[in-house]
């Protein structure tokens, strides 16, 4: 299993960098879809195959969609920035650190005594082959009956987040030249 794992974790680490260095958009836009991929093929070995599916669909599918539909109404390059962006990078040093700081009180990994190890006794895992009858993978039967709400409320989220990309991407735009006012004068004027 590690002999296909960790090849697939330094394609992971190699796609991000040079994701995050390109500085033509398209390829960049290129570059996250086979991140997905490979984050897609990752959780698929590791035995999640909904969660696969669904980074594959939303990850590589549907947001490099939307990616490319925005670079058709901008340029494909990037602008270059005019000076070093030290505001960014504290707001991120920040984060990390607090995010890091978070993680300190964390239990070791395997901790017997770990509060996802104890509660709810008995576990999830244990409970969902008696509960919930014909679905094999464990994931995917937490997923769909004990947290069948909070499935059906993000559901709700993404849909109404299509739809409303839809509807911003139907507006019509002014002519390409001319301005919102002189093309309202040039109406006014015919």
């Amino acid at each position: 299993m590690t002999y296909i794992v960790i090849p697939i974790l330094a394609l992971l680490a190699l796609t991000a960098v040079t994701g995050a260095r390109i500085r033509d958009l398209w390829a960049a836009v290129m570059f996250t879809g086979i991140y997905s991929f490979l984050s897609a093929s990752w959780m698929l070995i590791l035995d999640a195959p909904d969660v696969a599916f669904t980074e594959a669909a939303v990850g590589a599918g549907i947001a490099t969609f939307l990616m490319l539909g925005t670079l058709a109404l901008t340029s494909r390059t990037e602008k270059s920035s005019s000076g070093i962006p030290v505001l960014p990078l504290f707001v991120v040093a920040i984060t990390g650190g607090a995010l890091i700081y978070g993680t300190l009180d964390m239990p070791h990994f395997g901790d017997p005594k770990a509060p996802v190890q104890v509660y709810p006794d008995p576990s999830y895992v244990e409970k969902s082959q008696e509960d919930i009858h014909g679905v094999p993978n464990v994931v995917t039967a937490v997923l769909a009956s004990y947290r069948g709400y909070d499935t059906l409320g993000e559901t709700a989220v993404v849909f109404t987040a299509g739809i409303a990309v839809l509807l911003i991407l139907r507006r019509p735009r002014p002519p390409v030249g001319r301005s919102d006012a002189a093309g309202q004068q040039a109406e006014a004027g015919s």
